[in-house]
């Protein structure tokens, strides 16, 4: 019996719940929460803050952690994920209703959502989100601590680096590369390299702001 641990029991730490459990990954979750005064969440018990996660591990209260924190904080993604990595096993949760190619690698600590298309030799590092109906195509690498929304659409030998969220429909014709800490907005067609960070809409992409 697998029991997932989610530590974010907000709306994405519970659509991760769901997909665990319906999507027969794990057999049990249990969330843990810094800022929940409640006992469960969408009936799943909350076993404490941050601060308990490795004492529950070792009293045998569950195999697996995810993150469960939006993109909205993705800096705390990284931070908890740097911190538990080596200590605490990372689980992933890869859609059954998702294709991925038997050369891809999807690292732990990731959740491809269902629809989604993951082709020859992608690479999906830890700790990224791809949501639903996302297509990734052959030789693209994408890197840690990621959040892709829904209908993202990455051509081939596209390099993103780490803590990227590409917005809903994001379009990025193929052999670019995206510097780290790059946000798109919604619609956003990317069709040059973005060397440097910050936030892009329109098509073509242009610079906004940076975050």
């Amino acid at each position: 019996m697998k029991t997932l641990a989610i530590l974010g029991s907000g709306h994405l730490g519970q659509q991760i719940a769901h997909y665990a459990i319906s999507d027969g990954h794990y057999d049990k979750v249990v969330f843990f929460d810094d800022f929940s005064k409640e006992s469960h969440s969408n009936g799943y018990q909350i076993l404490g803050g941050s601060d308990k996660i490795e004492d529950e591990f070792k009293k045998n209260a569950f195999d697996y952690l995810l993150i469960g924190i939006g993109y909205k904080h993705l800096e705390k993604r990284k931070y908890f994920f740097d911190f538990f990595n080596g200590k605490i096993p990372f689980g992933k949760i890869v859609h059954t209703q998702s294709w991925v190619d038997s050369t891809a690698k999807i690292s732990d600590g990731c959740v491809i959502y269902p629809s989604c298309c993951i082709d020859a030799n992608a690479i999906i590092s830890n700790n990224t989100i791809v949501n639903v109906a996302c297509t990734i195509a052959h030789d693209t690498e994408i890197g840690k601590h990621c959040f892709l929304s829904p209908r993202v659409a990455l051509a081939g030998f596209i390099k993103i680096q780490e803590m990227c969220i590409l917005g809903i429909n994001t379009i990025i014709i193929d052999n670019i590369s995206i510097n780290k800490n790059t946000q798109t907005g919604g619609g956003t067609v990317v069709i040059s390299n973005i060397t440097e960070s910050g936030l892009y809409v329109g098509n073509p992409h242009r610079f906004i702001r940076q975050l």
